[in-house]
């Protein structure tokens, strides 16, 4: 998919904010919801490289009614339709061990706890990836010239 929608770690922080405030009132504050932020999003998160992403890719594991949040979000900040999508999840970067090595980010409004995934597996994902038209080999080149900037760069071990 392409959007022409321009998030950035800044606003990605406040429509999420937003998303979960959405969930909440739609859903009430007794079922909680987890999402796993991968690619473009989770590099914004994580990295200080990359200024903006055009589309959020998740694994969301929530009610039905997250479709619904997302939907009154991206309608209410005029966002385009997708902006935040599991799409990925029908791609050869996608496996659902991804959930275990995710790390935690925040929890938003006491029902939305959202998580990323970082470093090598970020990597291995970009790399399965390798799409020429996108940020895949750039976001590679990024974070691992951020780690070994950090004093923690990957080795092969």
């Amino acid at each position: 998919m392409s959007y022409n929608t321009k998030l950035t770690k800044e606003n990605l922080d406040y429509y999420l904010r937003e998303l979960a405030k959405e969930f909440r009132r739609l859903n009430g504050k007794t079922m909680p919801a987890e999402m796993v932020l991968i690619g473009g999003a989770s590099v914004l998160i994580n990295y200080g490289f990359r200024d903006m992403t055009s589309d959020v890719d998740a694994i969301i594991s929530a009610s039905s009614v997250m479709r619904e949040a997302i939907n009154k979000v991206g309608d209410r900040f005029s966002l385009e339709n997708g902006w935040l999508n599991t799409d990925f999840q029908n791609t050869k970067s996608y496996t659902p061990k991804l959930i275990e090595v995710s790390i935690f980010y925040k929890t938003l409004s006491n029902v939305l706890t959202i998580r990323t995934v970082a470093g090598e597996y970020l990597i291995a994902m970009k790399l399965m990836s390798g799409r020429e038209y996108k940020n895949d080999m750039s976001d590679v080149i990024g974070i691992l010239h951020e780690h070994e900037q950090r004093g923690t760069p990957f080795t092969y071990e």
